[in-house]
């Protein structure tokens, strides 16, 4: 598989929603065309975020968007077609919340969107093996997940290398997406070792310049691998 650039998607959770749609056309002018929303409910993980309705506000605000939904909740295979509606090109949902994980990517297929799959920092990349071939992006997630603005997790490295040697092993053609403590500090050995789509939250929105954060982490991706779309 060749190898596209890497992505840039600015996860909105740590955005001032009350000027959300200026700060998402600002992420747009410095380039970026992926937009991460990160759904919480308060079970899966301790916080609680935001529903369908957000993300139709983003997709009106920003219609050309990549829109990728991020469902840290309970039960998702109850909310996807919801958040499908609202304007979600891919929705990824957790290997530890879906019993029947082949099924649950298939429904969000069958409704026209991409599918992902999200592992916690403890949960084995060797349990995805089954589904290698199905998903078309897996997200590691490099903090646990709830909250914002948390340290990377070094260990997410070498389960990033491991995806590699898997994708490659599998014959397989999925994307491979980091989220959590993404920083001008690690983002160029991230490109480096295999990721394509690095979420960046509090890096980029809470920075105080957020198109000038962006050409920051363009230019450190620029040394690690290439150029950062």
């Amino acid at each position: 598989m060749e190898k596209p650039l890497p992505r840039l998607a600015p996860s909105i959770l740590a955005a001032d929603f009350s000027k959300l749609g200026e700060e998402i056309q600002q992420c747009k002018s410095a380039g970026v065309s992926w937009i991460h929303c990160d759904i919480m409910d308060g079970h899966f993980v301790p916080n609680i975020s935001y529903g369908p309705f957000v993300v139709t506000a983003v997709r009106k605000s920003a219609p050309e968007m990549f829109l990728d939904v991020h469902l840290m909740i309970e039960e998702p295979d109850r909310y996807i077609d919801p958040f499908i509606d609202a304007g979600s090109n891919l929705v990824s949902v957790h290997y530890e919340a879906c019993p029947h994980l082949h099924r649950t990517l298939q429904q969000i297929k069958q409704k026209g969107a991409l599918a992902g799959v999200a592992i916690n920092p403890a949960t084995s990349t060797r349990l995805l093996e089954p589904i290698l071939n199905v998903a078309d992006l897996i997200l590691v997630m490099s903090v646990n997940p709830g909250f914002g603005g948390q340290s990377f997790i070094e260990n997410s490295f070498r389960k990033i290398e491991e995806l590699v040697q898997m994708r490659k092993d599998a014959g397989a053609d999925f994307l491979i997406e980091v989220d959590g403590g993404v920083s001008l500090e690690n983002i160029q050995k991230l490109t480096e070792i295999g990721v394509d789509i690095l979420v960046a939250g509090s890096t980029v929105f809470r920075s105080g310049k957020i198109p000038d954060r962006i050409r920051d982490l363009q230019k450190r991706a620029d040394i690690g691998y290439g150029k950062l779309i």
